[in-house]
């Protein structure tokens, strides 16, 4: 049990340090707006990519192994992509009041977007969230997988234990 506690942790760091690039890439490649630091806390992780990556393994798991099919045309990755577009836009939703409510802001304004609630979610933010999220699910998650069966205990261990002294020590030097 401790293993896995700490093997989430450790997917956790690193969907929030995936998220942080990707948040990057689009703020310095895409937008062309110059470099900005996304994350809430000092280091190069966006906090609610790490919680949306945790939430998807989690809760979508079982569905992803599943074969459904609608007569000889498989439908589970279509029932995943749709979830994870669910999910994440309540996470995103979620994760702007609890920001404002901690900050008085949220660090996104999707009001330049069609189909948008209060700018706090949009519908093409909440479909390339389904799209990353698929490669996180299909892609970088058995990767991830098959590295931390060939790590021992103590690797396992001691890699988590630095990041959350990492992570530990950027809130306090944030917050504080």
């Amino acid at each position: 049990m401790l293993r896995k506690t700490e093997q989430y942790f450790i997917f956790f760091m690193l969907c929030s340090l995936i998220g942080w690039l990707y948040e990057v890439f689009l703020e310095v490649v895409i937008y062309q707006w110059g470099f900005s630091n996304r994350g809430v806390l000092f280091g190069p992780y966006c906090i609610i990519y790490g919680v949306g990556g945790l939430v998807l393994i989690i809760a979508l798991g079982k569905l992803k192994k599943e074969k459904r099919k609608i007569g000889r045309v498989p439908v589970t990755p279509v029932l995943v992509f749709l979830c994870i577009v669910l999910l994440t836009t309540v996470i995103e939703l979620a994760g702007s009041y609890i920001m404002e409510w901690i900050k008085g802001e949220w660090l996104w304004d999707y009001r330049r977007f069609a189909f948008n609630f209060q700018g706090r979610i949009a519908l093409n933010p909440s479909i390339r969230f389904g799209i990353g999220g698929m490669v996180i699910l299909y892609i970088i998650q058995p990767i991830f997988e098959r590295v931390m069966h060939r790590m021992s205990d103590t690797k396992v261990t001691v890699l988590s234990i630095i990041l959350a002294s990492v992570l530990a020590v950027d809130a306090a030097v944030t917050f504080l």
